[in-house]
């Protein structure tokens, strides 16, 4: 028997007004062989954010053509000028 450890983004959101796109992440361990099959054993979750400022090149072809149909420069300015007028500049 074989255990593995497989990770993939398995659910995008689109957020807020500024096309916020949110990913949850999933952690997946399962445990068995190519020939009987494999059981899930466990699964977790980590969700992260990425916001019109951040470069995607780094990201999945998928998540980089969500932020190019999204991000239309207005956005992007929106994003920033935003950005610029939160006092302490967390964007919330």
């Amino acid at each position: 028997m074989a255990f593995i450890k497989e990770l993939c983004n398995d659910k995008y959101e689109i957020v807020t007004k500024f096309k916020h796109i949110q990913i949850r992440e999933a952690t997946i361990v399962s445990e068995g062989t190519a020939s009987k099959g494999y059981t899930e054993l466990s699964r977790s979750f980590h969700r992260r954010t990425l916001t019109s400022d951040m470069d995607v090149s780094g990201e999945s072809t998928e998540i980089q053509a969500l932020a190019g149909a999204l991000w239309t420069d207005e956005v992007k300015q929106a994003w920033l000028d935003h950005e610029a007028e939160e006092p302490n500049g967390d964007g919330n």
